[in-house]
């Protein structure tokens, strides 16, 4: 009966620690004011000097400073106790001339009969305490927190980096992040937290020397004690607090110094100690060598010398052995292990793992990734992994850079899902030089056709760069080539790399922010699939889907109806209509379109068929080439006008006709009525006439 109680009172202890540690800091400043007795004065010396054995061992065995990350506010409230205990062991040593029994045996103890060696003692603990340690933690707290906030870009980059190459995840990108952040706080609070330290080492000075004069004083005014009386008595009793008070005190002095000394290690100080120190028996031997001779001097203790020489001679020997023996071990064990790993059948499951998409590149491109040859390849990775998340709003997996040395010297090759879709050429430490406009101009380089638009250019060295710039060419280095390549890549085939996993991920952020839209669709109404499907349509188009929260109501109302994918792309699409509306108008907020002749857009309602794919328009073969000559005749006509139109022709066609163009006019929007926002003014700069 008794366990289930005192497990009861475990659990509200542990729920109510904050309101405890709260009662307890009040407590503290609480001892200013409150007189103590003798004994709880001397409870409360135990209790300082059993926390300040606590912190010490904590940091010995602590394998980083972030460990034990509550020790800078723990200096304080340390401090502010000890200094309150001060207050209240002197309240006592002038007003009873007695300050409990703790005092009392460390007075009697270290003064031994001579209060002028007990002062020598303490002030020696306190020099040593706020002159060497104190001072020596401090100023490693200080130079520790600002190289740790110099270093954070570079880390920072470096998490970056590894995040890019697909060395880690998300969660473990942002997990270093936060914990880079954490130590940067850490060794600033330190920096600030040793100057607690030094405030109280010169408290405890001032404070002995009130004590001592005070005591003589009061002993020999209010109780007549003669002074040589009252000076052995006070400053026994001002000793002793002092070194109660500064023993706890250079021991946290002492941690903290340990602590923030210490690099991140996965063995504790004391495991570290033992294999670092131990670890050259050269060295001990060569110490103990030293000390033999130097026992040999007359005057020397020379048994003490020898004896100790002979036990370093003896530890470099054994250690020497066994050092050689876990080397003959550790061959052993490679060699066994190598002969299991060729008897075992080799392990091929990692073949099989494909990445969503990933980029090769040749022998002279390594240099575009590696920073120390100013290679920025990796940071622009990034920047394309969140400008498509920005404006497509899919979330592109870490893109893989690997080195193929099958590839030209100079080749590239953007991979989705293993297989190959996009390549080029580049030639570090050049620039390459298009003509977007087509104005004919040139300058003195190699002649290329640019990878991403197959626009003509030049690669052309640092020299011709101003020509070139000064001619109206647009200038830019390689990795820029390559990044909007590999960008145009993404946008083209945003729809494949929208995987079922993406999508969730992507729904379950929607769902902190609106929980109610996605439960009312998911699992119910939907699946999974079905919404990929829908959301594999608009990328295809180039419909961003970074509006989700609207896609997926849209999508909820629609299920109800019908929940054929067409329908639901195109209910979806009327959702968008702002969005889609903005992505074709002119700075003049009008819509430039093309238009369907009503005989020609019946014609192809008419032949509509619901294939495996789709609805789709089934025409005769003379019948859809002359169709697609003619949409490509007009939109000629308006590109000489330097209009780019969109086609605008009814929901019901809309769809099965974008499907029909896709392949033959893929920079063909097809809008439908329902997709264009009133506010927008629509101009017909052509129509698609029948013959």
């Amino acid at each position: 009966m008794d366990m289930p109680n005192s497990l009861q009172v475990k659990g509200n202890l542990k729920k109510n620690t904050d309101i405890i540690i709260a009662g307890l800091i009040i407590g503290i400043v609480l001892l200013i004011i409150i007189p103590l007795g003798p004994t709880a004065l001397d409870f409360l010396l135990l209790i300082s000097i059993t926390l300040a054995l606590v912190i010490i061992l904590i940091t010995m065995f602590t394998t980083e400073p972030l460990q034990f990350s509550i020790f800078p506010s723990l200096l304080l409230v340390t401090t502010l106790y000890r200094l309150s205990l001060n207050i209240s062991s002197t309240r006592l040593i002038l007003g009873d001339a007695s300050a409990g029994k703790i005092i009392q045996a460390f007075g009697t103890f270290v003064v031994g009969g001579s209060y002028v060696v007990g002062a020598v003692v303490f002030v020696i603990i306190t020099v040593i305490q706020f002159v060497v340690i104190t001072n020596g933690a401090g100023r490693v707290a200080e130079v520790t927190a600002r190289f740790t906030l110099d270093a954070m870009p570079g880390k920072q980059m470096s998490i970056d980096a590894d995040l890019n190459s697909g060395l880690i995840g998300e969660d473990e990108a942002r997990e270093k992040r936060e914990r880079l952040q954490r130590e940067a706080d850490f060794f600033g609070a330190m920096d600030g937290a040793s100057k607690f330290v030094k405030g109280d080492a010169i408290a405890g000075i001032v404070i002995i020397v009130i004590n001592i004069i005070g005591g003589l004083v009061i002993g020999m005014a209010q109780h007549g004690m003669p002074i040589g009386d009252a000076l052995v008595t006070y400053t026994e009793l001002t000793i002793g607090d002092g070194l109660v008070s500064q023993i706890p005190a250079l021991l946290i002095s002492t941690a903290s110094g340990i602590l923030i000394t210490r690099a991140a290690s996965n063995n504790s100080f004391g495991q570290d100690l033992s294999q670092q120190f131990l670890n050259f028996p050269k060295v001990l031997g060569l110490a103990g060598g030293i000390i033999f001779v130097i026992g040999l001097v007359p005057a020397m203790p020379n048994v003490l010398f020898m004896a100790l020489a002979a036990g370093l001679g003896y530890s470099a020997y054994a250690l020497n052995k066994e050092k050689e023996q876990k080397v003959h071990e550790k061959e052993e064990l490679e060699a066994q292990e190598a002969q299991e790993q060729r008897r075992q059948p080799e392990n091929v499951l990692n073949y099989f793992q494909v990445d969503s998409m990933e980029v090769e590149i040749g022998y002279n491109l390594i240099s575009l990734t590696d920073e120390s040859q100013g290679g920025d390849l990796l940071q622009r990775l990034a920047a394309v992994r969140r400008q498509c998340a920005s404006e497509l709003g899919i979330l592109v997996r870490p893109i893989r850079i690997r080195d193929n040395m099958q590839l030209h010297h100079n080749q590239y090759i953007i991979k989705i899902r293993g297989v190959s879709v996009a390549e080029g050429e580049l030639m570090p430490s050049h620039y390459l030089a298009m003509d977007p406009l087509g104005q004919g101009s040139s300058v003195n380089g190699i002649e290329t056709i640019e990878p991403t638009f197959k626009l003509p250019a030049w690669w052309i060295d640092d020299n011709e760069r101003e020509n070139a710039e000064i001619n109206g060419l647009t200038v830019v280095d390689c990795s820029t080539v390559l990044v909007t390549h590999l960008t145009e890549v993404i946008k083209s085939h945003a729809d494949e790399l929208l995987g079922r996993q993406e999508v969730k991920e992507l729904i379950d952020m929607v769902k902190e922010q609106s929980p109610a839209v996605v439960e009312e669709l998911l699992p119910d109404m939907m699946a999974l699939g079905e919404i990929q499907k829908v959301m594999q349509n608009l990328l295809r188009e180039g419909v961003p889907v970074k509006d989700l929260a609207t896609i997926l109501e849209a999508l909820s109302d629609a299920a109800r109806v019908n929940k054929d994918p067409d329908f639901l792309t195109d209910y979806v699409r009327q959702g968008l209509a702002r969005t889609i509306t903005q992505m074709h108008v002119t700075p003049e907020k009008k819509l430039q379109v093309l238009t369907l002749h009503p005989h020609l857009e019946q014609k192809i309602s008419e032949s509509i068929q619901q294939t495996q794919l789709g609805q789709y328009p089934v025409l005769e073969p003379n019948e859809a080439n002359a169709l697609l000559d003619k949409i490509q005749k007009t939109m000629e006509n308006a590109s000489m006008k330097g209009i780019s139109p969109v086609l605008l022709c009814s929901p019901k066609v809309r769809l099965p006709l974008r499907r029909m163009l896709e392949r033959y006019l893929p920079s063909l929007a097809v809008l439908s009525l329902n997709e264009i926002t009133q506010e927008v003014e629509v101009e017909a700069v052509g129509t698609v006439n029948p013959d």
